[in-house]
């Protein structure tokens, strides 16, 4: 399948900068495409200002685009134009920022715009995603942390990659937390879907995936869930092509 992914467990870690740990390999898979022009969908972004989700989306682009600028890159955000569907269709890349999954996905079916960019990373333009953002890559966005809850048109997302993405994979719960931990919620998960294969994927790692290709990057390992079986760590350079089968 012709695709190439970057798909982020988070945007920053704590006491960083924006987007601060990602840097390095946002520029080396953008100067692997050519790309200077990025397209952005920023709809999980929804609290970002409290005049109105507009304005919102004004202030996510404009956060994202400072650090992208610095990459040499351009961000041009999707909500700004009148038929995003053909800015789709003409764009040379895709970044989809962090937030709330279910407004993100909300928003991407009401304007339509989720087939059309399942449609254009399958011809082979570059797809970024953080959080959020690499929720939607999935088959459904049901592996998502989120509240507010809000109910989309459909819990179906890009289908880009067979398996589903828990970001942010937290190992414990807090100090004190009396609920179910995140590897309890994805068994329960797993009970329901037996099928299905979950990625734990801890902050400040990254999948990226060339076709047929998928590779962990970053400083921590990856926790793989599969149903009746014990999950199974992998480390970066480890051979995970196993998940794209």
């Amino acid at each position: 399948m012709k695709r190439r992914l970057l798909l982020l467990s988070n945007s920053t870690n704590p006491g960083e900068p924006y987007l601060g740990w990602p840097r390095k390999y946002l520029s080396d898979f953008m100067s692997g495409s050519g790309v200077k022009d990025i397209l952005f969908v920023p709809y999980a972004g929804v609290g970002l200002s409290n005049i109105s989700l507009e304005k919102s989306y004004d202030v996510y682009e404009q956060r994202v685009q400072a650090v992208f600028g610095d990459l040499g890159l351009h961000i041009r955000s999707v909500h700004h134009c009148d038929d995003p569907i053909s800015a789709i269709n003409d764009a040379g890349a895709i970044a989809v920022g962090g937030g709330n999954t279910f407004h993100l996905v909300y928003m991407m079916h009401k304007l339509n715009i989720m087939k059309a960019i399942r449609e254009r990373v399958l011809k082979g333009i570059s797809f970024i995603g953080w959080s959020a953002g690499s929720n939607v890559a999935c088959p459904t966005l049901r592996t998502t942390n989120d509240m507010p809850i809000i109910q989309p048109e459909s819990f179906d997302c890009l289908n880009l990659i067979p398996f589903q993405i828990n970001p942010h994979y937290l190992d414990v719960s807090p100090a004190g937390h009396g609920g179910e931990t995140r590897q309890q919620r994805i068994e329960e998960f797993l009970v329901i879907n037996k099928r299905m294969t979950v990625v734990g994927l801890r902050e400040a790692t990254l999948l990226q995936v060339e076709n047929d290709k998928i590779e962990l990057k970053g400083a921590r390992p990856m926790i793989v869930f599969n149903f009746g079986k014990e999950p199974v760590e992998y480390n970066p350079n480890d051979n995970i092509s196993f998940l794209l089968e």
